[in-house]
């Protein structure tokens, strides 16, 4: 006779939903990566198959083509490029309000930072006897932070046909690829139960230092949009599975549920907002390069520096969105 407790052992049905599992003997898990008293945990049980590797797939097939999508437009496309440029020139506007919190911000980031956090992830995922999540977390610091550095070296973003360039390519953003490598390991090796809120957390992090890097003009927006992607190339990567298995349930998580809406939500919102602005300053700018360029103008610059902002959040909270649904 099985185990009723056993893992392998579906929930019996009951009128009105899944009966909850019985609590293992010995203070064991109650299922499959849910331990027993979760602060998040309602006690109801849903069965499902697992599809976690067709998130991981689609979502690194498409961060791939962001990452391209940035360089041909935002890097070898005049018009666009000159859009960028609009708002790296646009974040002047009201940089003195902005600029003490932004230099915090980014003052976290530092190679010091980047290896301390890898290595608590490692612990974490040690404790949690989870080996596959420690050695996905380096792979993913490591992979996703040369990549960015490999990148810089090797596009060339032209210059001379820009208003007041002062330097060539820095796509994509060394500091927003820290930020985003940190938050994207730490979905990997939390237990499920917290990843919610690691994700939440995570994305107002990530968000604030993406938007604080233009806000101090350090990047444009195209450099931060690609940090985001190259990081959810690497982390989606590594999750992929050898083959779909079926889990027989889940255990039902509201906060969950709640993040992940949230998370939707602003990411339509933010990409949403961004494109508008950023059209209608490539609108205005009509391709003219000239020093008289509506590119100058201030409403310009402010549109475009305001839909900057407005799809760097967006795209942060895509990514890390992504990445949550990936990470059942």
């Amino acid at each position: 006779m099985s185990d009723p407790t056993s893992p392998a052992t579906p929930p019996a049905y009951q009128p009105g939903g899944y009966a909850p599992r019985p609590a293992a003997p010995s203070g064991g898990p109650g299922s499959p990566g849910q331990p027993v008293g979760s602060p998040f945990a309602t006690g109801r049980y849903v069965p499902r198959t697992e599809t976690r590797w067709l998130w991981c797939v689609a979502g690194l097939i498409l961060s791939i083509a962001v990452v391209v999508a940035s360089v041909r437009l935002f890097v070898l496309t005049p018009a666009w490029r000159m859009v960028d440029q609009a708002a790296f020139l646009g974040s002047t506007l009201g940089r003195e309000q902005v600029e003490p919190y932004a230099k915090v911000v980014l003052g976290v980031v530092s190679p010091l930072f980047l290896v301390g956090a890898t290595i608590v992830a490692v612990v974490l995922a040690l404790a949690r006897k989870a080996f596959g999540d420690a050695v996905r977390a380096v792979v993913v610091v490591v992979g996703a932070n040369l990549t960015t550095q490999l990148l810089k070296g090797v596009i060339e973003r032209p210059i001379d046909d820009l208003p007041q360039a002062t330097y060539g390519n820095s796509l994509p953003s060394g500091h927003t690829t820290v930020a985003a490598s940190v938050v994207a390991i730490l979905l990997i090796v939390v237990g499920r139960s917290w990843r919610p809120l690691v994700a939440l957390l995570g994305v107002l992090y990530a968000g604030a230092t993406g938007i604080a890097t233009l806000a101090l003009a350090w990047h444009r927006p195209s450099d931060a949009v690609a940090a985001f992607a190259v990081v959810a190339a690497w982390s989606l990567l590594v999750l992929i599975p050898n083959r779909g298995r079926a889990v027989p349930d889940v255990v039902v998580n509201p906060l969950r549920i709640l993040v992940s809406w949230l998370l939707g939500v602003a990411a339509v919102a933010g990409l949403t907002v961004g494109f508008v602005a950023l059209s209608v300053a490539f609108a205005r700018a009509g391709g003219d390069l000239s020093s008289g360029s509506a590119l100058l103008e201030p409403v310009t610059r402010r549109a475009a520096y305001v839909g900057a902002c407005a799809g760097t959040g967006g795209a942060a909270a895509f990514f890390v969105w992504w990445q949550l649904l990936a990470r059942r």
